[in-house]
C-alpha cells in the first residue's frame, strides 16, 4: 500500500474498500475452493521455494488474485481447464517472487516510494498506465487523466479497485526485477578477444575435402555391451539422464456409449422433440430452452452463411417447416425456418477462371476466350479452371462461394448481378485484374431467413452408465493387486494402454484427455501394484494400476537401457572404425577404397569456421574446428562424431581479413546477450532456488 499512500499525499486521495475488496474476495476463493484450509486442518504445505514453506493459503491467495484478474480482463469466470493455467500462472509468480526476493535482500536492492510514485504519475511512467492513458487521437500521454482517474478511484466500480490494487502490488515487483536483471546486464561486457572470435568465425573460409564411415557400417550384432559398461557411461554423463519424478500406470476403460436401446429411445425423444418445436409459437425461446449446444439458437442468415446442409436446397425452403433432424459434428440438428424475408442487398455465388493481363492483354484476351469456347462445347469448367486459373480460387474449381453487392469489382460484379439464371456468361469479363470466364453457380437473391437452431446429443442413460459402473467395479474388485491385471484384462477383452513417467502436476492421460483424479490417486494414495478404484471421466469409466515410480534424480539403467546401449555401441563402433582407419595410408580416395564401400569421400568448398555440420555428415562441430587447425594439405587423424567417423583434409583456408575495428560484432554479441538475459537469469534464479512442488497433493 506504500504508492496509494504516497499518492494520497500528493493528490488528497482516500481509497477505503480496495483492501477489504480483494480481502473478501480472496477469503470468497478459498472458502467456495476445493481445499478449504484456511481455519485448520493437516499439512497444508504446497511446496517450498529458496527455503521458503509455501502454505496451502498463500498459494490459494496468489490463485486468487490471477483469477480475479482473468475475470476483470475477460467479464466471466474461468473454465475449470482455464483454471489450471491459472494456478500454474499462479505458481509461476510466487516461485519467481520468493526465488528473486532472496537475491535482491543480499544486494540491497530496494524501491523506494518516490520511484514508485514517479512510475505513476511522474517522468519514468511505466509503460502500461503509459498505453493506457494516451489519447488516441494525439497518441500523447496525458498525466492529468492519471492523476484524475486516481483521484475518483473510491467512487468507482469496486472490480476497478481491486484491479489497480492488484496492479499497483506488481508495480514494486516488476521494478525491483528491472534493478535487478540491469545490474547483472551492465556489470557484463563484451572483450575484444570475444568480438574477434566472433569475427574469425564469420569470415575464415575453408575448401575441405573429408571422408566419413557412418557407424552403421559396423552392424549392432558385431558390438557387444555390458551391463557394467552402460551403467559407466550414465556415471560418467548424468547431466543427459536427468529424470524428474513421475508416475507409470496401466489402465483399462469401460467407455460410456449409448446402447441400442438408449438410441431408439433418443430417437422417439427427437421425434417428439421436432413435432414440439414444430408447433411452438416462439421458435428463439423453444430453441434457447431445449438446445444441447452452447452456440447461436437462432440468428438472420444471409445465403452465404446458412446452415452448410440447407445450402443446397435454398430455393425450397419453407417458413415454419422443422428441417432434420440431421446428424453433424457428434450431435442431432433441427433447423426451422422462422421467416423467409427481403433484404435490401443481394447475394449471388458464382465461379471463375481469371487469366491475368500483366504482360499481354491480347494474348490472355486470346487463351480467355479459346478456354470459354472449350466450355460451351462441353469441357468441365472446375477441371479447366483448376487447370488455367490464375489466382487462389483455381484449386477449388474457381468457386468464389456466396458474395454480396460491394464485395467484388465493378464489372465482375455487375455482370453477376444481371444473370436472372444460374449459367455459364456467354462473354469473357474484364475488370483490373484481367479476363474472367464467369459462371453463376445461384442467380442473385435478396432473400434473408430467420432460423432457429436445436441440437440434441444422444448421452447414454442411466441404466447403461450403471451397467458400465457394473463391470468396471467387479474388474477391480477382482484384483488383488496389479499382478493380475493383464491377465483379468485379456479374460474380458479389454485393451490395456500405458502411460509412462506421468508428472505429479499433468492434467491430461494420452488416450482419456483431463484425468487429473487418476494422477492425484497415483501420486496421493497408491503404491506400485495397487489397483485404484473406479473413475468416472467424461466418456468412460476407467480403472488402473500404479506399475512404477520414478524418483528425481539420475535415471535408472533399466529405464534408459536402450538409449544407453544405443550411445554405448556408438562409442564401440567409432573406437573399432578410427582403428581400421589409423592403419591405413596414402590419400583420403585411397583410404577409403582400401576400408571398403562403406567409406566415401566428400569435399566442401565453402565452409565457415561458425558451422557445426558437413554435408552428408550432420552434425560435426569437432570436425569443422579442425579442419581449421590444419595447415593447406594436411589430413586430420579419425574424428568420432555423433554418427559416424571423419577424416578431414584443408584443401584451403582463407583466414578472416585483420581489422582495428571490432565495434560491430561487440555490438552484435551484445544485442544476442540482452535478447536472451531476462530468461536466463531467470532460469539460473530458479535452478538454484531447490524449488520443491507438491501442489498434487491439493490440486
Amino acid at each position: 500500500m506504500a504508492l496509494i499512500s504516497k499518492i494520497r499525499e500528493k493528490t488528497a486521495l482516500v481509497v477505503g474498500a480496495v483492501a477489504v475488496g480483494l480481502m473478501l474476495f480472496i477469503l470468497g476463493g478459498d472458502m467456495l475452493s476445493s481445499n478449504p484450509t484456511l481455519f485448520g486442518g493437516n499439512d497444508n504445505t504446497v511446496g517450498e521455494i529458496a527455503g521458503e514453506k509455501i502454505s496451502y493459503e498463500e498459494y490459494q491467495q496468489a490463485i486468487d488474485e490471477v483469477r480475479y484478474n482473468f475475470i476483470v480482463n475477460t467479464n466471466r469466470n474461468p473454465s475449470e481447464r482455464e483454471m489450471n493455467a491459472l494456478r500454474q500462472q499462479a505458481w509461476d509468480k510466487l516461485v519467481a517472487e520468493i526465488a528473486f526476493k532472496k537475491e535482491f535482500d543480499e544486494l540491497g536492492i530496494e524501491v523506494t516510494e518516490n520511484e514508485l510514485v514517479d512510475m505513476v504519475q511522474g517522468n519514468n511512467i511505466n509503460p502500461e498506465i503509459q498505453q493506457a492513458f494516451t489519447d488516441p487521437q494525439t497518441g500523447e500521454f496525458n498525466r492529468d487523466r492519471v492523476i484524475s482517474y486516481l483521484q475518483n478511484l473510491p467512487q468507482l466500480p469496486q472490480q476497478q479497485q481491486v484491479a489497480w490494487q492488484l496492479f499497483e502490488s506488481n508495480l514494486n515487483n516488476s521494478r525491483l526485477r528491472l534493478k535487478y536483471e540491469n545490474l547483472l546486464l551492465l556489470s557484463n561486457y563484451v572483450t575484444d578477444a570475444e568480438a574477434k572470435q566472433r569475427h574469425q568465425q564469420e569470415n575464415s573460409v575453408a575448401e575441405v575435402k573429408y571422408l566419413y564411415v557412418p557407424f552403421y557400417a559396423i552392424s549392432d550384432s558385431a558390438v557387444q555391451v555390458t551391463d557394467e559398461q552402460l551403467q559407466e557411461y550414465i556415471d560418467n554423463h548424468q547431466q543427459e539422464f536427468e529424470v524428474e519424478e513421475g508416475r507409470t500406470i496401466r489402465y483399462v476403460t469401460f467407455p460410456l456409449t449409448p446402447s441400442p436401446q438408449d438410441s431408439a429411445y433418443f430417437q422417439e425423444e427427437l421425434n417428439q422433440l421436432k413435432q414440439n418445436f414444430s408447433n411452438a409459437n416462439n421458435d428463439s425461446a423453444f430453441a434457447a430452452v431445449n438446445t444441447d449446444g452452447t452456440g447461436v439458437a437462432f440468428r438472420t442468415y444471409t445465403p452465404g452463411i446458412v446452415p452448410q446442409v440447407l445450402t443446397d436446397s435454398l430455393a425450397s425452403l419453407e417458413e415454419g417447416k422443422v428441417y432434420g433432424p440431421i446428424f453433424e459434428n457428434g450431435s442431432y440438428r433441427l433447423y426451422k425456418i422462422t421467416a423467409i424475408k427481403e433484404d435490401t442487398v443481394n447475394h449471388a455465388r458464382a465461379r471463375h477462371i481469371l487469366f491475368k493481363s500483366d504482360s499481354s492483354k491480347t494474348e490472355a484476351r486470346k487463351q480467355a476466350q479459346d478456354v470459354l469456347n472449350q466450355i460451351k462445347q462441353g469441357a468441365n469448367f472446375a477441371e479447366m479452371a483448376q487447370q488455367y486459373g490464375q489466382d487462389g480460387t483455381a484449386t477449388q474449381g474457381g468457386d468464389l462461394g456466396w458474395f454480396s453487392e460491394g464485395r467484388m469489382v465493378e464489372p465482375f460484379e455487375k455482370a453477376v448481378m444481371a444473370q436472372s439464371k444460374p449459367g455459364l456468361i456467354n462473354n469473357l469479363v474484364e475488370t483490373e485484374y484481367g479476363y474472367h470466364i464467369v459462371e453463376v453457380t445461384a442467380a442473385k437473391t435478396n432473400r434473408v431467413y430467420d432460423i432457429a437452431v436445436v441440437q440434441s446429443d444422444l448421452y447414454p442413460s442411466d441404466e447403461t452408465r450403471d451397467e458400465a459402473f457394473r463391470k468396471a467395479d467387479y474388474f477391480a474388485g477382482a484384483l488383488e493387486d496389479g499382478n493380475d491385471f493383464d491377465e483379468a484384462a485379456q479374460a474380458d477383452s479389454l485393451e490395456v494402454m500405458t502411460e509412462e513417467n506421468i508428472s505429479a502436476n499433468a492434467q491430461n492421460i494420452s488416450g482419456l484427455g483431463e484425468a487429473r483424479q487418476i494422477i492425484r490417486w497415483a501420486y496421493n494414495d497408491a503404491s506400485v501394484g495397487d489397483v485404484s478404484p473406479v473413475f468416472e471421466l467424461e466418456e468412460a469409466y476407467v480403472v488402473a494400476t500404479l506399475t512404477e515410480e520414478t524418483e528425481k534424480g539420475i535415471a535408472q539403467l533399466k529405464d534408459v537401457r536402450d538409449e544407453v546401449t544405443a550411445k554405448v555401441k556408438a562409442e564401440l563402433k567409432g573406437q573399432q572404425i578410427a582403428e581400421k582407419l589409423k592403419g591405413l595410408s596414402g590419400t583420403l580416395d585411397e583410404i577409403a577404397e582400401a576400408y571398403g564401400q562403406d567409406a566415401n569421400v566428400y569435399a566442401t568448398s565453402d565452409l565457415k569456421l561458425s558451422s557445426n555440420t558437413l554435408p552428408n555428415v550432420g552434425f560435426a562441430p569437432e570436425a569443422v574446428g579442425k579442419a581449421f587447425a590444419l595447415k593447406e594439405g594436411e589430413v586430420s587423424a579419425p574424428i568420432t562424431g555423433e554418427n559416424g567417423v571423419i577424416m578431414i583434409q584443408a584443401e584451403a583456408i582463407t583466414r578472416a581479413p585483420e581489422t582495428d575495428d571490432y565495434t560491430s560484432y561487440k555490438e552484435q554479441i551484445r544485442q544476442q546477450e540482452r535478447q536472451q538475459s531476462s530468461f536466463n537469469i531467470a532460469e539460473a534464479v530458479q535452478d538454484f532456488s531447490d524449488i520443491e512442488d507438491q501442489r498434487y497433493k491439493f490440486y
